[in-house]
């Protein structure tokens, strides 16, 4: 585990790309990003047909239209989701107050096993559709076969970063209960006491002797006196 809070480390180190490509998180959601371009440009795209005795197009599982608005519905987002995730993990090592890192790794956490029951859902509901489809003369099979295939994949990916964030927020709350500090609320930094610096002087220096252009009766001085 890195040192820091929530499985990061200090903020204020610079950005290395290559090691944050390198992060199994950040290779899995790449791979979620692209499994659900996959999934909802394929069915945009090749999803609706036009049946040879049917006037309008529908949706090639079944012809049932809400299962293909559903996948498509679901890809869209886990896209979006993906991208606003990944800015965040770049981001992440540089935000410095552990309540902003909690937020975050509680939203992904949250998020992502949301989308692996959602998934898991799209693909019980396209499969079930797929098995009853009968005519599949004028129907794309391998693209239905392509988005089934990459529906499952999807819930992999997912519970994999669920996963993952769950392993950034049981690592978060350890730091925490082992006294971790957040430095944007860390009052205790200690400053340099008064005897570091030396003392202001009440008086003159040692040796200090009085001016000889002061006069002597300078406490008494005589009374006025008016000029004739």
């Amino acid at each position: 585990m890195e040192s820091g809070a929530y499985g990061a480390s200090l903020a204020g180190g610079a950005f290395d790309f290559m090691s944050f490509i390198k992060k199994p998180q950040t290779i899995v959601r790449i791979l979620s990003w692209l499994f659900s371009i996959v999934v909802f440009a394929t069915i945009t795209g090749e999803g609706y047909v036009n049946p040879s005795h049917l006037p309008d197009t529908k949706c090639m599982f079944n012809g049932n239209d809400s299962a293909c608005g559903f996948g498509v519905g679901i890809g869209i987002l886990a896209f979006l989701a993906c991208v606003v995730f990944i800015i965040l993990d770049a981001y992440f090592p540089q935000i410095s107050s552990a309540k902003e890192r909690k937020n975050i790794v509680t939203g992904d956490l949250v998020f992502s096993g949301v989308w692996t029951l959602f998934w898991f859902i799209c693909f019980c509901v396209l499969a079930n559709q797929w098995s009853h489809t009968t005519e599949v003369a004028g129907i794309p099979v391998d693209a239905a076969r392509a988005v089934v295939t990459f529906s499952f994949f999807s819930i992999v990916t997912w519970a994999l970063l669920t996963t993952f964030a769950y392993t950034r927020y049981r690592h978060g709350v350890n730091d925490i209960d082992q006294g971790y500090t957040d430095p944007a609320n860390d009052y205790s930094t200690p400053y340099p006491s008064t005897s570091a610096y030396p003392p202001y002087p009440t008086s003159g220096p040692e040796g200090y002797q009085q001016s000889p252009f002061t006069p002597q009766n300078q406490e008494h001085p005589a009374p006025y006196q008016p000029p004739s």
